[in-house]
């Protein structure tokens, strides 16, 4: 906007929003280092949180990419303890230091999307599965022009539902944008993560008693 027109940079930040939702903090320090780790192609040692089991681990990683996905910062890396791609959440790491002299392994591009690219959000892996919704005529106003993932396939139905097809390796994210659209969507497949859903749908149910 800058570049294409006589608009000073005071109109356009006064005129135009950006707002940022749930975006958690990032120690500038640990930034730094990571990006320089991973820009210099060199190994590093991090300390990471798993906040799903609380337990906290030492390893070596080899920076492959950092990827900026709503709102938040995550590290794309060979872990050397796992022996293979791991994404990690940057605000999770607690520790990150350079090792000097070590350099990186490094992944081609198309391996890092094989692993990393294919699935559903941000928690990847080659195991994909295929998750199928219908959401109902009144959601399906919304969600028929929205991408959730760039292999995503989609069909309106007779009755204005809307079938949305989708490929995904770990259920952890999709889940959670399910459940946001409560009774307007039903998981038609696979089994595993309709069951997911149900049992997830049930504990917040639980959680308001007659």
């Amino acid at each position: 906007l800058l570049d294409s027109g006589d608009h000073s940079v005071g109109e356009v930040e006064k005129r135009i929003r950006v707002l940022h939702m749930a975006a958690r903090q990032v120690d500038s320090n640990m930034f730094g280092a990571i990006a320089h780790a991973l820009l210099r192609r060199q190994q590093l040692q991090v300390r990471h949180l798993n906040r799903r089991s609380g337990e906290v681990t030492e390893r070596t990683v080899s920076p492959q990419r950092l990827a900026h996905y709503r709102d938040n910062w995550y590290l794309d890396a060979w872990c050397h303890l796992r022996d293979g791609l791991r994404s990690f959440a940057v605000d999770a790491i607690e520790e990150a230091r350079l090792l000097e002299g070590e350099r990186g392994k490094s992944v081609s591009e198309a391996e890092l999307e094989k692993v990393l690219g294919t699935g559903y959000g941000i928690f990847a892996g080659d195991k994909i599965r295929e998750a199928v919704l219908r959401f109902s005529p009144e959601a399906a106003r919304w969600v028929a022009r929205e991408k959730w993932h760039s292999r995503q396939s989609g069909r309106l139905e007779e009755d204005g539902s809307y079938i949305l097809t989708i490929p995904y390796a770990a259920e952890t994210e999709l889940v959670m944008d399910i459940m946001r659209h409560g009774a307007q969507v039903e998981v038609i497949a696979p089994d595993s993560l309709r069951d997911t859903v149900r049992e997830r749908l049930a504990a917040a149910a639980a959680q308001y008693p007659d």
